[in-house]
């Protein structure tokens, strides 16, 4: 339906519909570039039908503007001065356009040839004169005609209105095949979370970038009836501790339990190393050491220091050289321990980590079997602080004592017990006696059926500390002590 044209009212902005003041070249509402940029696509022009237009208005002298060529179509805007009517617009171009007969012997321009820009304002040519027809804009969702303004022919502009959406997720990379392949064959590993890209040797996914659970962030393992569990906490971002468990013979046919706990120290260099390190070799020094007939109190011993020289060695590897830096000290870790025998409990240690002493009477006291290196144990011992105002400073945990190439000197420590009744050792890190701290708290927080379900009362020691801030990288060892032969002595 064809609209009469507006003689009176004066041009709008094509991108908000704004009055515009004649002679503007930018929108006083949008800012819309009047000059440069073409009409929107979205306006849905009428398809030119028709010839030229009516006579134009009369001219009032002014400045011409440079003429725009586009598509082999030179034309120079008419100029409008207030007062005088506006001049009519071509065909099928801005609000009330209407049709209008084409002059004798003029032809008829191919149907999507494109109308100069001009600043809102559009002059008709001349008698005879060709005229361009306006672009037929596409129904939304079809793709525009090469050389129209929203296509990728068309001329650039000074604003954007085909700039597709930006997505919020952007898609991963197609997976490796390789990776696939890999993995079948268990030569590398592959990303827990996307499934598909291979882990690289810092720890994270090349396909989508995602950091890998390290083995040692959760760590659990049961050897008959002894049990470990090992947890990075919530607060490091990666977990220092290390625990080893074993069973042996003793030269009488008897069995003997093992556990060693250590605990890195978080300010030297290559903690988590020198905790492994340690655990490793205490453990597979007293397991060897038991069957030959070594006295376990001795063999704890000599376990602290293999330990203490696995730790030593480390300071002379080029992987501290190259992790260490100005204030961090040598490789250096804590270590405690303990041997299981019938009647007869040994513990040993090195730093700061505990052993408690839990009955399975909770009617009988429970104890702690270990003193720290620790300088609040010190000011203790030396009578200068009561147990609560030492621990309450804040230079309570720093330790005196520990495994390591810069330790001042190495002094193993062990002590030997004949408890009277059944009960569980608790081996562990400052990380869960920091929230169990005196012996009966800690007896509180081990499940009455630890004896029989050590990895579950380990879990729940764990889950107790993590529960509690889990400040800290948790490790417990829990021991079950059988009921003693008649005539054994008091723990």
């Amino acid at each position: 339906m064809s609209q009469m044209p507006r003689q009176a009212a004066l041009p709008t902005c094509p991108s908000c519909a704004e009055p515009l003041d004649a002679g503007d070249r930018y929108c006083g509402a949008c800012g819309y570039d009047l000059s440069v940029v073409p009409p929107r696509p979205g306006d849905h022009p009428t398809l030119a039908m028709t010839g030229t237009a009516a006579a134009a208005a009369p001219a009032a002298p002014a400045v011409p503007a440079a003429p725009e060529t586009l598509a082999g179509w030179a034309t120079t805007p008419a100029p409008h001065h207030a007062g005088a009517p506006a001049p009519l617009h071509a065909p099928g171009v801005g609000a009330g356009a209407a049709p209008v007969p084409p002059a004798p012997g003029s032809a008829l321009p191919a149907v999507g040839a494109p109308v100069p820009p001009s600043p809102g304002l559009q002059v008709p040519p001349a008698p005879g004169a060709p005229v361009p027809a306006a672009p037929l804009t596409p129904a939304a969702g079809t793709p525009a005609p090469p050389g129209s303004p929203s296509s990728p022919g068309a001329p650039a502009s000074g604003v954007r209105f085909d700039r597709p959406a930006e997505p919020e997720e952007y898609p991963l990379q197609a997976p490796d095949p390789r990776a696939a392949a890999e993995a079948g064959s268990g030569s590398v590993k592959v990303c827990v979370a996307c499934r598909a890209g291979r882990v690289d040797d810092d720890g994270y996914c090349e396909n989508c970038g995602h950091a890998q659970p390290r083995e040692r962030d959760h760590m659990e393992l049961e050897s008959g009836p002894i049990a470990a569990v090992s947890d990075r906490g919530l607060r490091h971002h990666r977990n220092e501790d290390a625990f080893g468990l074993g069973r042996a013979t003793l030269p009488d046919g008897s069995p003997a339990l093992v556990a060693i706990v250590c605990d890195g120290v978080s300010s030297a260099t290559r903690p988590d190393d020198a905790s492994m390190a340690a655990a490793r070799a205490a453990s597979e020094s007293v397991l060897a050491a038991l069957p030959q007939g070594t006295h376990p109190q001795q063999a704890m011993h000599e376990a602290i220091v293999a330990a203490s020289h696995a730790v030593n060695a480390l300071a002379g590897e080029p992987a501290t050289a190259r992790e260490h830096a100005p204030h961090q000290n040598s490789p250096a870790c804590t270590l405690v321990g303990t041997v299981v025998t019938a009647g007869l409990l040994i513990v040993g240690w090195v730093g700061d980590s505990r052993a408690y002493w839990v009955p399975a009477d909770r009617a009988t006291p429970p104890a702690r079997l270990t003193e720290d290196d620790s300088w609040a144990a010190q000011m203790v011992a030396a009578g200068l602080m009561s147990e609560a105002e030492a621990y309450a400073d804040e230079r309570a945990h720093a330790i005196t004592g520990w495994l390591g190439a810069d330790a001042y000197e190495l002094e193993p420590h062990t002590a030997s017990f004949k408890p009277d009744r059944p009960g569980v050792v608790v081996v562990c890190t400052d990380g869960l006696w920091n929230y169990a701290e005196a012996a009966e708290e800690m007896a509180e927080a081990v499940p009455l059926d630890a004896a029989v379900r050590p990895l579950h009362c380990a879990q729940v020691l764990v889950g107790h500390a993590l529960d509690g801030g889990g400040h800290d990288n948790v490790t417990v060892a829990v021991v079950p002590f059988p009921a003693p032969p008649q005539g054994a002595g008091n723990a």
